[in-house]
């Protein structure tokens, strides 16, 4: 059997801790086969300014199956691996991750892109239940990450759902006070690092009820931040999710947006429980490529903000949210076009 890859992470799969953080600054692997690492190269500069990590989990893969022999299915995993994808921090060593990444990227002359999840109460309790205790616990963290970024230059998606959650009705209602203090206290603070960005996440274009989702963006602080993001680690099409973006955009002052392309290739699964259809649903593919040339004067760029290869939780067969699921990844990278 194949040897894989599961790096316990939480949903998306949270960044690496400091000692790892460490290595990524050298470019290289940690452990004995850190010299059968496959060469990452970035991105043309012009097109997708995000550094690719060459340690990330779907590099790992790839030079897992290549030890094993398995060369077709080192390919399909490159399709994941040679991209830029979101970094995840974590909750333990939230300064340490975001100056690791932003090193390395620097040190590649690209920009990182990292993603914050760990709002209290998060998921409603669901598969990436967790999160700060507290708001002050959640205030120290997003301080410690603001530090690590420094004065490099970084994109920060800022908490997937904990709007949509706040207007959906599972986050109880005495919580939506301090969950909307805490996203507008966030964007204030990481933009107080001169080359960050800040994109405040907004659901995505499966939402039924859109027109509820513009003044709980503003409460939360949306006009400091430099725009939103949808389709966060959901299926929705490009073009829907643009459509989307564009009528929220017209109701929060014009701000522009990005989407995550990272699995939206066949679109969103519309067999089986409505309700489950986002977790690790068949069928899928790899979406557009990610890149900041995106022809539209409103979206600032299609980025892989979930990382394609983690699973959604444990269910369909799957491991538990943000841990790496080959044989997923394979189906990803199989179905695309």
């Amino acid at each position: 059997m194949y040897r894989s890859l599961f790096v316990r992470h939480a949903r998306a799969g949270f960044g690496l801790a400091a000692t790892g953080a460490v290595l990524l600054l050298a470019g290289c692997s940690s452990g004995d086969d850190g010299d059968k690492q496959p060469t990452m190269s970035q991105q043309p500069k012009a097109q997708d300014p995000y550094w690719v990590n060459p340690d990330g989990k779907a590099a790992q893969q790839v030079a897992a199956y290549r030890e094993d022999g398995a060369g077709k299915n080192a390919d399909l995993i490159m399709k994941i691996a040679e991209q830029p994808v979101g970094e995840w921090i974590g909750p333990d060593n939230p300064e340490a991750e975001a100056k690791g990444f932003t090193e390395a990227a620097a040190k590649a002359d690209r920009d990182a892109l990292l993603v914050l999840y760990n709002i209290p109460h998060r998921d409603c309790g669901q598969f990436s239940k967790g999160g700060a205790a507290d708001g002050n616990a959640y205030r120290e963290w997003v301080d410690k990450v603001a530090k690590g970024i420094g004065d490099r230059r970084a994109t920060v998606v800022l908490e997937p759902d904990a709007v949509l959650h706040l207007v959906d009705g599972c986050t109880p209602d005495e919580f939506h006070e301090e969950r909307y203090d805490l996203l507008k206290g966030a964007i204030q603070r990481l933009k107080q690092q001169p080359a960050t960005k800040v994109y405040l996440d907004a659901g995505n274009a499966g939402w039924s009820q859109p027109d509820s989702l513009f003044e709980p963006l503003q409460w939360a602080g949306i006009d400091k931040a430099d725009g939103f993001a949808v389709n966060v680690s959901n299926f929705q099409t490009t073009a829907a999710s643009k459509d989307f973006g564009r009528k929220l955009s017209a109701k929060v002052g014009n701000k522009h947006f990005v989407i995550d392309t990272s699995r939206n290739g066949n679109g969103p699964y519309t067999q089986g429980d409505p309700k489950e259809n986002w977790c690790n649903p068949p069928g899928r593919a790899l979406g557009e490529r990610p890149t900041t040339k995106t022809g539209d004067p409103l979206v600032d760029g299609y980025l892989w903000i979930k990382r394609p290869g983690e699973s959604d939780g444990d269910c369909k067969g799957g491991p538990k949210a943000g841990d790496w699921f080959p044989e997923y990844a394979l189906e990803l990278a199989r179905n695309t076009k």
